[in-house]
């Protein structure tokens, strides 16, 4: 049966807009260069922990949601979302060879009037510099002429049950109005409000500053919170006074790190043609610093505990609570735990951990004792750290059985814990 919607990357941003596809009755067929997504989801299994469970992937395929391996399916389709992730390198730039590939793999079935969306996070360009030319050589055929190009920047929060597919708006900057316009038309399917940017670098560039303004504003209370620490002010009760303000204040909380899969974008890491030589955003470069020291200040903070009780880290068992990067999900993308657990085994302590929705947890390809029983492995521990509030976490009962308690996410009533 012939398809509506091809979604090329299987992963993160592809399965909700699948997912929202399908819901809306569009005939949607999945497709990854990468062929591993494709055999989780033909097993009924998701590709990637934390965006969709397999229920969610069952109901998909019974309304009509095919994943495909076979690439000619790209050619029979209207309309076409290029998905692929785009992981931060070593050298910290966007890693687009996902995209590129995509995009190759499109552009040789492309057709006449189709309509393509670039959802992937790029920088800013990317999608006239990089993708158009792609598809322009391989197919024979003219953006803005013989198909609609435009870039819709992904805004999905996992996890959040206010804020859903059809109830976000969706930013969306065309090559050219007619292509913004088809790109619209599609969207508005599928959500309940679309936002029309001048053209794909505005679009791509409100991902850049939506991402960024998350990162600064933790950076700025994770530096709040060792402040606060050193001066003995509770910086909990000082946000919980601070967002009473009706205006010009959001709140944000510290952690012992920023996990995600929305990494912060400097311009001066861009690609060449969009580089701007001397105008870097220094406050991004600064909030990055910041947010990588915040694993060493809990190290530090541990050992601080286990030293005032008169313990030493090396030979202590150190038990720690969520390894994931959000609460309640089981996606541990960046998440601190893994930094955390490492350090503290190279300074010679035994680590144990627990998590509801991680079942097997590995540090340098080695297994990591579950805690089957919490309370039991809380009491038996020298030190237990609290790194994602879990909604199952009774931690009022945690802090009582546990030996000592580290709560990096302030979660644990006022007095009953040692908190970030």
């Amino acid at each position: 049966m012939p398809a509506d919607l091809a979604v090329i990357g299987l992963g993160h941003l592809g399965l909700p807009l699948a997912q929202a596809a399908v819901g809306a009755g569009i005939q949607t067929v999945g497709y990854d260069t990468d062929p591993r997504p494709f055999a989780e989801l033909s097993a009924g299994r998701t590709p990637v922990e934390g965006s969709l469970s397999a229920s969610d992937i069952r109901r998909m395929v019974a309304g009509g949601f095919r994943p495909t391996a076979d690439p000619a399916e790209l050619g029979r389709v209207r309309t076409a979302a290029i998905c692929a992730p785009t992981p931060l390198g070593p050298d910290r730039t966007l890693d687009l060879r996902a995209v590129t590939d995509a995009a190759r793999a499109l552009a040789a079935r492309l057709r006449p009037h189709t309509t393509v969306l670039v959802e992937s996070a790029v920088p800013p360009g990317t999608t006239e510099n990089v993708v158009r030319p792609l598809l322009e050589e391989g197919s024979g055929l003219r953006a803005g002429r013989d198909f609609h190009l435009a870039h819709s920047p992904g805004r999905l929060d996992p996890g959040n049950r206010t804020h859903v597919y059809g109830n976000t708006p969706k930013v969306i900057g065309g090559l050219t109005p007619a292509c913004t316009e088809s790109a619209a038309a599609f969207y508005g399917r599928l959500t309940d409000k679309v936002v029309r940017a001048r053209g794909p670098r505005e679009a791509e560039m409100t991902k850049v500053l939506e991402t960024n303004f998350r990162h600064v504003n933790i950076a700025l209370v994770n530096e709040m919170a060792v402040l606060c620490h050193d001066l003995g002010v509770d910086l909990w009760d000082v946000i919980r006074c601070a967002e009473t303000k009706p205006f010009g204040f959001e709140p944000f909380r510290p952690g012992p790190g920023v996990g995600g899969h929305g990494a912060p974008v400097d311009p001066g890491y861009f690609p060449y043609n969009s580089r701007t030589p001397g105008h870097p955003l220094r406050m991004v470069s600064l909030a990055k610093e910041i947010n990588d020291r915040m694993p060493s200040y809990v190290i530090q903070r541990c050992a601080t505990l286990l030293n005032e009780h008169g313990k030493s880290v090396r030979g202590a068992r150190v038990l720690l609570l969520g390894v994931t990067y959000k609460p309640d999900l089981a996606d541990q993308e960046a998440s601190p735990a893994r930094e955390i657990a490492t350090r503290l085994m190279d300074m010679g302590a035994q680590i144990g951990y627990h998590d509801p929705h991680v079942l097997d947890w590995r540090v340098r390809d080695l297994p990591v004792p579950r805690a089957d029983s919490l309370y039991e492995a809380a009491a038996g521990a020298d030190l237990t750290v609290l790194l994602q509030h879990h909604r199952t976490y009774d931690l009022q009962g945690l802090a009582v059985k546990a030996q000592l308690l580290l709560d990096t996410r302030g979660a644990t009533p006022a007095g009953a814990a040692h908190r970030l």
